[in-house]
């Protein structure tokens, strides 16, 4: 950074005729004056992001830069240089203030520290604009060549793991293949835009609008036929369009559709096509089940494995690794080697502090699989790719290459290049926005593509309790099956077999000793482990994980309603939303009408009231919750009814969007049996009272028939 004498020598430049007017002796402090404002509002609704960090650093530099002409001056009266030295003040006193606030831009008020490209590039623009006369060693300004991260830190080297399998995996293929494809870098040309700082104009032309069109690239036309569904599914067509534009080479995409428009499936294809194998996909531990099981379904030939804890039973040969961003940390070292072709981050607003680990492992591997493959295929899903600030874009933007996080990457910089226009053009914002968009943003929002979407969509999110606690029921579960097997075995043994050939089962005893179960657990109550207890402390385990995906989902999609069976479990969701500065109400039982009533107001007409955590039971029935139409089913009902009523609060007349409700599932347990059996007396429904043809159903209740499926299956039977 040039010395405060260097601008001295240019101060009568900066003043633009000898007129007593302040601004004319130093026209820089109104710009100033301006921008500390600008920082002051952002520092105001959350910490400061990259830019607004920089654009501190400059604020502070200049004051101290204008401070020192303005005192050693000898042209300026006393009246005025008092004036002047005043103004300077005030804005340092805002940046004083804003740094009261965020105390980690302390250290950005230090004299040398606005010293990198962008901070030298913002100067230079705001003295140009106040009129200066810059000498030319000022108006060119060179990067700073990047300096190369590696995969894992060194604070991180001790903590890596390295699963056996993987070792397997290595062995009988020590050597990754090179992609042929992949060139040095050829030197890159000198642009017209080269000196410009260009990454607050990129952010400036999204937090404007500029040109209010939908931030969707141009995609292809629907296919004719549909090349890509396995027998018995078929994708959307906002699917399809999007499949076809990775077909036509595409490979890196901001995928920002809302929820329940099946990002999950268009990623697994997306995979299949660009042959992007092996994949990792970087998830939240809620949805990793669920990613596996949306591989199977949509790519069945592909093989995916799901990391937990250290990996000891993951499947090293797998096409598709699954891993959630909590271990991440441990996995970095034999992941940035297996050869990568593809990286997928689910909930990518995840990753926007820059400053976080969690972030920097991300951005890592995304570098270590670009160094090693020529064109990968990079995939950020979140429906919120903005929270706080449009600097949220610079950590999504980053891992997809477009940007280095100081300027645009090179396609991205020819495509500015190409529009002949500079930041100092008004044009230059709509043809900014619309070149970043297509770098391959996809957004569509579900009423944009109602018709593609069933008018109700029931998802099942499965969840892994992969804790001491889950760990728990499973054994609970585990011993409830033996004694009823046990029981049965003494009555088959008392009565003698009859005839049962080998592996057959008699269902009528079956049935009468889950009876027997059931009638037991309903007088003991609380008591014991019984088919009840165990259903309370699943919904208890997944309590917090249907509390975080309501979060995440309020975020893309406004108001959610959340739907519990015991109080403990709402109770726990309650706080969790407070926690994460999410204002809710609650609907519960004991309240009285006028307070249920005012809940239900709240939700409907206060815009900061981002969910309603209700009842199953005491909210089931009766209320119009039409101002969301998103449902996160934290708890399973006994019965397809109480399901059926509580969606139904949200899905009712007047509603105009598709109405998607989210069934929290703990995998492995009697859980997945329960939504099973939900499903199964849906059916009956449909098929008693609308006349479709479905298959003929038990009458069994769901809590009977799950005891039956315990019982089976510590037989070993299978339903």
């Amino acid at each position: 950074m040039p010395t405060t004498a260097t601008a001295a020598k240019t101060s009568a430049h900066r003043r633009k005729s000898s007129s007593a007017r302040h601004d004319d002796e130093a026209p820089i402090i109104p710009i100033l004056a301006r921008k500390v404002r600008e920082v002051e509002a952002k520092a105001q609704r959350g910490k400061l992001g990259p830019t607004n960090r920089v654009k501190f650093q400059v604020i502070a530099f200049l004051v101290r830069e204008e401070r020192a002409r303005v005192k050693s001056d000898g042209e300026l009266g006393d009246a005025v240089r008092t004036e002047l030295l005043k103004r300077l003040d005030g804005v340092a006193t805002i940046l004083a203030k804003t740094a009261a606030r965020d105390t980690s831009l302390i250290q950005l008020l230090e004299a040398d520290s606005a010293t990198s490209p962008v901070a030298k590039r913002m100067r230079r623009d705001w003295l140009l604009e106040s009129g200066a006369d810059l000498p030319p060693d000022e108006l060119i300004i060179t990067d700073v060549a990047p300096v190369q991260a590696t995969v894992v830190p060194a604070a991180l080297a001790e903590r890596q793991v390295v699963p056996i399998q993987i070792e397997a995996r290595r062995e009988s293929n020590p050597f990754l293949a090179p992609d042929l494809v992949l060139r040095a870098a050829a030197a890159t040309p000198r642009r017209r835009l080269d000196s410009w700082e260009l990454m607050g104009p990129l952010y400036k032309a999204f937090s404007s609008g500029a040109g209010g069109k939908a931030a969707t690239m141009d995609l292809p036309p629907v296919p004719e036929f549909d090349r890509l569904s396995p027998k018995g599914l078929e994708i959307m067509p906002h699917q399809s369009r999007f499949l076809e534009a990775v077909r036509a080479g595409h490979r890196s995409f901001l995928l920002a559709d809302e929820p329940g428009l099946g990002k999950t499936a268009e990623s697994v294809l997306a995979a299949s096509i660009a042959g992007a194998y092996p994949l990792l996909a970087v998830v939240p531990n809620v949805v990793k089940m669920n990613w596996a099981r949306e591989v199977q379904r949509w790519t069945p030939q592909r093989r995916a494995t799901v990391i937990s804890g250290d990996g000891e039973e993951i499947d090293a040969f797998a096409d598709i690794f699954i891993i959630n961003y909590e271990i991440l940390d441990r996995h970095l070292s034999w992941l940035g080697t297996l050869g990568l072709k593809g990286l997928v981050v689910d909930e990518a607003h995840f990753i926007k502090n820059l400053s976080s680990q969690r972030s920097q492992n991300v951005l890592a591997l995304a570098s270590r699989i670009r160094e090693q493959v020529a064109d990968p295929l990079l995939l950020a899903l979140t429906g919120t790719p903005l929270i706080n600030d449009v600097e949220d874009f610079d950590a999504i933007w980053r891992f997809l290459g477009w940007t280095t996080g100081q300027k645009p990457g090179p396609e991205l910089m020819a495509k500015l290049d190409a529009t002949g226009l500079t930041p100092a053009d008004k044009a230059f914002y709509p043809e900014a926005r619309d070149a970043v968009i297509s770098m391959g943003i996809v957004r569509r929002k579900k009423k944009d593509v109602a018709a593609d979407l069933p008018d109700k969509l029931i998802a099942d999110l499965p969840v892994e309790l992969d804790d001491e606690y889950g760990r728990s029921i499973r054994q609970a579960e585990r011993e409830l099956g033996q004694r009823l097997a046990d029981r049965y075995r003494r009555i088959i043994q008392a009565r003698g077999d009859r005839g049962l050939a080998p592996g057959e089962v008699d269902d009528d005893i079956i049935r009468m000793v889950a009876q027997n179960e059931l009638d037991e657990s309903k007088a003991a109550g609380t008591g014991g482990d019984n088919v009840f207890t165990m259903v309370r402390k699943i919904g208890q385990a997944k309590a917090l994980l249907a509390a975080d995906y309501a979060v995440q989902l309020h975020r893309s999609v406004g108001k959610v309603v959340f739907f519990a069976k015991h109080i403990d479990v709402m109770d726990a969701a309650e706080a969790h939303f407070a926690a994460s500065g999410l204002k809710s109400v609650s609907i519960r039982g004991d309240q009285s009408t006028p307070a249920r009533q005012d809940a239900i107001d709240a939700f409907n007409g206060d815009p900061t009231v981002g969910v309603a955590v209700c009842s199953l039971t005491a909210a089931g029935v009766g209320l119009n919750m039409q101002a969301a139409s998103n449902v996160v089913l934290a708890e399973l009902s006994w019965t397809a009814a109480e399901q059926t009523q509580a969606i139904d609060r949200v899905h009712r007349i007047g509603q105009d969007e598709p109405v998607t409700a989210w069934r929290i599932i703990a995998a492995h347990t009697i859980d997945t049996k329960i939504a099973e059996l939900i499903d199964s007396k849906q059916s009956l429904a449909a098929r008693a009272l609308d006349g479709e043809a479905v298959d003929p159903l038990s009458s069994d209740s769901v809590q009977l028939s799950a005891l039956m499926h315990l019982t089976r299956q510590a037989l070993g039977v299978v339903d």
